[in-house]
């Protein structure tokens, strides 16, 4: 085998290594979706640092690179057909959205994973306009959906802006409070467990409080002030 064939080979190889990462990504998020990780661990990441032996945050990237390629169609497209790396994919879901999505494809398949990542920290730097900008790309990705299992329980997914998310937490870690004092000491629920019960006492709350259209508006100041 001369060297223009090892070449090829090493390519060929690499390609493929593209293609089996890419099917195992789409795997765990389907497996961290079902909670197959569920009665042992506390995340997807945790079963997969424990499964595959790799560090815990690499699992981490491994698990938030698989659910934003189910967003990214394009990237997932070139990354199962062997053409894009795990490393640039990873590169690309950081920042990319389906407006964006082709133009950092295309900056990928003419440069280096370096050279992305250089990109990407540019799209990311957070001068003043970078910060509008940014905050603008978060307002318009926030999203909630709900779908029933077949088992009738409810899956929920979505993304918060920052203060959202805050005041979410929040409510959810004072109803967690509340819960385990009420809770018998002898039969206790998991943590992950103790907080679903929280978002449904949550939202209970809220209901029982009732909801105006003037409550339901943002109080004033900036966005950084409310958060």
């Amino acid at each position: 085998m001369n060297t223009v064939q090892l070449g090829e080979r090493i390519a060929e190889l690499a390609a493929r290594i593209n293609i089996a990462t890419h099917e195992m990504l789409t795997l765990v998020a389907e497996f961290d979706r079902r909670e197959g990780w569920a009665d042992a661990f506390d995340s997807c990441a945790e079963w997969l640092a424990w499964r595959t032996g790799r560090a815990l945050a690499t699992c981490r990237e491994n698990v938030r690179v698989a659910h934003a390629l189910e967003d990214l169609p394009k990237t997932s497209v070139e990354m199962k057909a062997g053409r894009l790396s795990y490393a640039k994919a990873r590169a690309i879901t950081r920042v990319a959205t389906s407006e964006t999505e082709g133009e950092l494809l295309d900056y990928a398949r003419r440069g280096s994973a370096a050279a992305l990542e250089r990109r990407v920290r540019g799209v990311r730097h957070l001068s003043r306009d970078g910060e509008i900008g940014a905050e603008e790309a978060r307002h318009r990705a926030r999203a909630f959906s709900v779908f029933i299992d077949a088992d009738g329980t409810y899956v929920v997914r979505g993304r918060l802006e920052p203060e959202a998310g805050a005041v979410l937490m929040r409510a959810v870690e004072a109803a967690s409070d509340a819960l385990y004092r009420a809770e018998d000491v002898d039969a206790r629920p998991r943590s992950r467990q103790r907080r679903a019960d929280a978002i449904g006492l949550v939202a209970e709350r809220a209901l029982a409080a009732g909801l105006t259209d003037a409550e339901a508006t943002p109080s004033g100041g900036t966005r950084a002030e409310r958060y």
